[in-house]
């Protein structure tokens, strides 16, 4: 460690390289010489930020610049924490070893909503008061607090304790907010006025400068700015062009095994798909490719930089990826000779193939993995899938056919609309593929079908999100029908915590009254709620009920469609009434085509540029 003024914490902790610094790749500047000091900071252990692919790209973004330097945090495990209290060690950023309070501003990603204790965690840890209220109106006085990301959609539950969000894609917006940040600094500017005027960004949401009413049953009346110069929406940030896009191509090398421990090639944002349950496919709309040519040239530098052996394409669905052959023709001219495998870890059962599976396996096999999310095609059609269950057995059989004897198999359980009936088909198809298997003579003696179930959590901003969440008795009783209708060992089957469904629907749809509970689960200890070790139900429950939260207003209650969300004041571009309408579409069990066979009017297309489908 270059700076040894924690080397005495690091004796006790298991895994001390989390918090060390110096990798190869990390980048270190004189923080005399620089303006801005910014950390990226992510709500949870350093195996799984270093794998997160935004953090990459935006502390890329900002130490491209010769004003700024961006350093990274992570959240601390229990040993690591029970070490800066005890020796009462305010957490530090890994490149300078400076406490986050040195710092001009603090961001943080929020990717799942049971990250949001740790992220209030981290700046307990860092002695800066949770409220955005108790950190004053100097500028200079803390840290400004901001964060982005998926979860940033809706900000609600978060909003009293941050100074800002950024909403929507942030290669441009973040060095925008920057150069404000310093420009009022060095205008002595009060935090008030800099917030005023970072209001009026395309992208930025100043969470203080807009009030919300409730009415007297609790729903929410309105959503209103108080000045007159704050947007009454906040509309999301696009990127236009991911060829001229910045893209990391010497990225830090991490010392540990991290969870994407390869090569990240973004190939598309966006998905053309509309599944009624995706926020994703909702919010990173529109659709953009980037070409093969750039991808191929970024991959060459990647692998120079890092020396990784896998490169994975990155998007939420490679198979729509309209040039995925000549991608694969350019990448395998250099990676077979350097044993470099690629992986392609989101095929559409539909658009699954040998020829491609054979190019790709030339290095390295591994596991297949596909998502029919529900056993039945009425449920199927219901949530828009657009499979039926031959695509599904005409791809398993062409796995079985190139070699494979081993498939992972995604589903959802609670889906709006769903019988006993659709959970059984989910162990009915399940075993019509084991018999598949065994219907030839093939090279693999045996057959392991994976079956992993989660739990449907309405989101934000999709055609569900007015839909109940299943309560928890109906969703645990769900699962032990699917585990008594599964009769071979064949079939494993492995289902998510119904509970921690549960509070992920509880900040997935909540508002600003959840900010009492998250401080008060702070204050109790609660972190890692993503984790079984330090999840407690129980403990949330008790936590809810001391604040006057009731679960069930977020979770099990149906929302009116006539009803103000606590969203809804952000504008991601896919309207409120094309959601409505493919909500309406789901209960008629009527498919929507995908968006390159037929445009359905969702409203994003205001937001394209030359977008190729």
């Amino acid at each position: 460690m270059k700076n040894d003024r924690y080397a005495h914490l690091l004796k006790n902790v298991e895994k001390p390289g989390r918090y060390i610094g110096g990798e190869y790749g990390e980048v270190v500047k004189d923080k005399n010489s620089v303006d801005l000091r910014f950390c990226f900071c992510f709500p949870d252990i350093y195996e799984i930020g270093m794998s997160n692919l935004g953090m990459k790209i935006l502390t890329a973004i900002l130490n491209n610049t010769d004003y700024c330097w961006c350093e990274r945090c992570f959240a601390p495990w229990a040993d690591m924490e029970e070490q800066l209290r005890k020796t009462k060690t305010p957490l530090f950023a890994l490149e300078s070893g400076d406490p986050l309070t040195e710092f001009d501003i603090i961001g943080f990603t929020l990717q799942y909503e049971l990250s949001y204790t740790n992220a209030l965690n981290m700046l307990d840890l860092a002695g800066i008061p949770l409220y955005a209220a108790d950190r004053g109106d100097d500028l200079n006085a803390y840290p400004l607090i901001i964060a982005g990301g998926p979860c940033a959609y809706n900000p609600e539950p978060l909003a009293p304790f941050f100074d800002l969000f950024a909403i929507g894609e942030g290669e441009e917006s973040l060095p925008e907010l920057a150069e404000l940040y310093l420009e009022c600094k060095k205008q002595n500017m009060k935090k008030s006025d800099f917030l005023r005027k970072a209001a009026r960004l395309e992208g930025c949401y100043v969470p203080s400068l807009y009030e919300v009413t409730y009415l007297a049953d609790g729903r929410i009346d309105k959503v209103t700015p108080k000045y007159d110069d704050v947007p009454a929406k906040v509309k999301k940030r696009v990127v236009q062009d991911l060829d001229k896009a910045y893209y990391p191509t010497q990225p830090t090398v991490p010392y540990l095994d991290v969870v994407h421990d390869r090569i990240m090639l973004e190939v598309v944002r966006g998905c053309i798909r509309g599944c009624r349950f995706c926020q994703a496919g909702m919010v990173y709309r529109p659709y953009r490719e980037k070409s093969p040519e750039a991808l191929d040239r970024c991959a060459q530098a990647l692998f120079a930089h890092t020396g990784y052996s896998e490169i994975s394409l990155s998007s939420l669905s490679i198979s729509d990826y309209s040039e995925l052959d000549p991608l694969i023709d350019r990448l395998l001219k250099w990676t077979d000779d350097k044993k470099v495998s690629l992986s392609l870890p989101s095929m559409r059962i539909d658009a699954f193939y040998e020829q491609l599976m054979k190019k790709v396996m030339s290095v390295r096999k591994s596991g297949l993995t596909f998502a029919p999310e529900a056993g039945t095609q009425r449920l199927r059609d219901v949530i828009n899938k657009n499979i039926t269950e031959e695509e599904i057995l005409i791809a398993c059989r062409k796995a079985f056919d190139a070699g494979r004897n081993e498939l992972k198999l995604y589903f959802m359980n609670g889906l709006p609309t769903e019988t006993d009936e659709d959970i059984v088909g989910i162990a009915e198809l399940a075993q019509k593929i084991v018999d598949l298997f065994y219907s030839e003579k093939r090279p693999h003696r045996s057959v392991e079908v994976t079956v992993s179930v989660s739990c449907f959590v309405p989101k934000p901003f999709t055609p569900f999100q007015w839909e109940p969440q299943d309560s928890l008795e109906s969703l645990e009783r769900k699962q032990a029908l699917l585990k008594n209708s599964i009769r071979t060992k064949k079939i494993t089957y492995k289902y998510h915590d119904a509970k921690t469904s549960r509070l992920e629907c509880v900040f997935a749809r909540g508002d600003r009254r959840l900010a009492p509970a998250l401080a008060e689960a702070v204050r109790q200890g609660q972190r890692f709620d993503s984790w079984d070790e330090f999840f407690d139900y129980d403990k949330w429950m008790k936590i809810f009920e001391q604040t006057g939260v009731d679960p069930d207003f977020y979770t099990t209650r149906r929302i009116g469609f006539d009803e103000t969300l606590p969203w809804d004041h952000i504008d991601i571009g896919v309207t409120k009434r094309f959601l409505r309408r493919e909500a309406e579409k789901a209960y008629a069990g009527v498919p929507t085509p995908d968006c390159r066979t037929q445009c359905s009017g969702c409203g994003v297309k205001c937001l394209e540029r030359n977008i190729k489908l």
